[in-house]
């Protein structure tokens, strides 16, 4: 299924979930008559008109507009960019955000014209997602303040400081099948043959072999056990004796030691970004907590619902079944 055909399935579910909102079925939505689709007779924000500079339009539809900013702000929302002002109506993200747009508004107005706002569920459902755009827009407003350049930069110091930083080597060697191959490829290193053109004429570690061996740098847990117990041992610059493990004979040279390096800043922001915007997010509901009252109702015991203690009835009042003529009461 391409793209083009996903986003026309989507549409078309859109619409029949518009007919059953405005509480008819799908054939009752294509033979009723549209009425008057005007904006201003909607008295629908999201579609009014404004007035905004020309070259700021990216579409109109019917008598409303859709502006780049729209588009921009769209794309943001489907979390396909996170900078929006580089996002050009030349980029296909922006064409085929501006194409859902395009959609959106043709059914609204649809919507409109058919009075669908003024169905009870309709109406219910567009109050639930006037309510979260407006717990949105608070929670935005809220942790611009909360998330600023200075506080993810005291964050990452402060990790920076208690993060503990592990030991780590670069290392390279040369792996052969077996033990007397092992032996030789020791022999010649020790007569002074170079590490890095004996690992690209022996070694059988293809990833490795034709950059000389280098592995790169790995800390203890980043490699195989074995090998790592051997590598760990070796002083910076020594070459270790033949060992074997599961892939077979090894002779390994440590190229250097260091401690791990931190992460940059720029490397770690989103994650500090992340954090800041739950922490901030915590912070403001525990604060509302206490300044609406809240009180559970759904959920509880149908018991602790009752305002008043149910009456007794006495036993006398309980009727019982009538015995069957011929049977003896048990």
């Amino acid at each position: 299924m391409t793209v083009n055909q996903a986003r026309r399935l989507l549409v078309a579910a859109a619409v029949i979930t518009t007919a059953f909102a405005a509480g008819c079925s799908p054939q009752d939505a294509e033979e009723s008559q549209p009425r008057n689709a005007s904006a201003s007779q909607a008295g629908l924000r999201f579609i009014a008109q404004r007035d905004v500079d020309q070259s700021q339009i990216a579409a109109r539809v019917g008598e409303t507009i859709i502006t780049v900013d729209d588009v921009r702000r769209e794309a943001v929302s489907l979390g396909l960019t996170e900078t929006p002002q580089a996002l050009m109506p030349s980029d296909q993200v922006f064409r085929d955000t501006l194409s859902d747009l395009i959609d959106q508004r043709l059914l609204a107005l649809e919507a409109v014209a058919r009075d669908v706002q003024d169905d009870e569920e309709a109406r219910l459902r567009l109050a639930a997602a006037e309510e979260r755009i407006l717990g949105n827009i608070l929670v935005e407003n809220a942790i611009a303040s909360a998330v600023t350049d200075e506080a993810v930069e005291l964050v990452y110091e402060e990790q920076s400081r208690l993060a503990p930083r592990t030991e780590e080597i670069r290392a390279r060697h040369i792996l052969v099948e077996t033990r007397e191959e092992a032996d030789e490829v020791a022999r010649l290193l020790a007569e002074g043959s170079d590490f890095g053109q004996l690992a690209a004429q022996v070694s059988r570690d293809l990833a490795t072999r034709f950059s000389g061996g280098d592995l790169g740098y790995f800390t203890r847990t980043g490699i195989l056990p074995g090998f790592a117990q051997v590598a760990f041992a070796t002083d910076e610059g020594a070459v270790s004796a033949p060992f074997e493990t599961e892939y077979g004979w090894h002779v390994l040279q440590v190229m250097d030691r260091r401690l791990q390096p931190r992460e940059s800043l720029e490397e770690v922001r989103p994650n500090i970004v992340r954090f800041l915007t739950l922490q901030g997010i915590d912070d403001l509901l525990e604060v509302l907590r206490e300044r609406y009252p809240v009180t559970r109702v759904a959920g509880r015991a149908p018991s602790a619902l009752r305002t008043t203690e149910p009456s007794a009835v006495a036993p006398e009042d309980i009727d019982t079944p009538e015995e069957a003529p011929g049977q003896d009461a048990p």
